[in-house]
């Protein structure tokens, strides 16, 4: 049992201070380094945890945290009020859409998705990441977050993944006020090739961002002079979402 309980500590602080080292760890909890070392490979191997991609003597969260939160969101009052709606955009618009939450500052995590009947379409698998910046989802949260917050993503460094990545600190804020002004954000080919999505925030009563929703096609489907109204259409299934969840 203590072996149990020192094991989702260290989960929990590696969570809080990801990426962190084994010496980092050593000195938070006083424990020996051997023991430490011994938790986060067990934590490894079951795939709680895992090495750092750029530096590996750093440990992260691993991808079955990322798989079992959307199973854990689906009872959630979030998942609940999503549900219908989202349906009832796919029905309207006949493309796939999709449920995202932050994962703090690190990434946005799918945890539900509508498909349409295409039989080209984009797919996102349930516990898919993807980088705050560079898509619709990320900066639709973004946005609605404290300066703070964006200048600290920034500080981090922001990845290009085509010509159009806003990596630019300058060219992310710009777009966020776009975000901020318009209600809705856009994404064109920035994070994955011919693949364009549009999302809003959906927010809690004080305004902090919980989760967005999004549409997302083919770029052969996307259509710029379709744009404001698709962005409404969005923008007002968010604005039911939150609604309902307040219910």
């Amino acid at each position: 049992m203590k072996s149990v309980t020192r094991s989702l500590r260290i989960l929990e602080a590696v969570a809080q201070h990801q990426p962190v080292t084994v010496g980092e760890l050593t000195k938070l909890f006083g424990l020996p380094k051997s023991t430490v070392q011994r938790t986060l490979v067990t934590l490894n191997e079951a795939g709680w945890l895992r090495a750092n991609r750029k530096d590996t003597t750093r440990w992260e969260i691993g991808a079955r945290v990322l798989a079992v939160r959307p199973a854990a969101l689906q009872g959630s009052s979030l998942f609940a009020a999503a549900r219908e709606p989202m349906m009832r955009l796919r029905d309207a618009l006949n493309e796939t859409i999709h449920l995202s939450v932050p994962d703090a500052l690190q990434c946005m995590v799918v945890v539900d998705r509508v498909d349409c009947n295409h039989a080209v379409r984009t797919f996102y698998a349930i516990g898919d990441t993807s980088p705050l910046h560079a898509t619709a989802t990320g900066r639709a949260i973004l946005a609605h977050l404290p300066k703070a917050d964006v200048d600290e993503l920034i500080s981090r460094g922001l990845e290009s993944y085509s010509d159009s990545t806003p990596a630019d600190p300058d060219q992310l804020r710009a777009e966020l006020e776009r975000v901020r002004a318009d209600g809705y954000s856009v994404n064109r080919n920035q994070y994955r090739p011919d693949v364009c999505a549009v999302a809003a925030a959906i927010l809690d009563e004080d305004g902090t961002p919980l989760a967005a929703v999004a549409v997302s096609m083919p770029d052969s489907r996307y259509d710029a002079e379709k744009l404001p109204e698709l962005g409404r259409l969005v923008a007002d299934t968010a604005a039911e979402i939150a609604a309902r969840r307040s219910a």
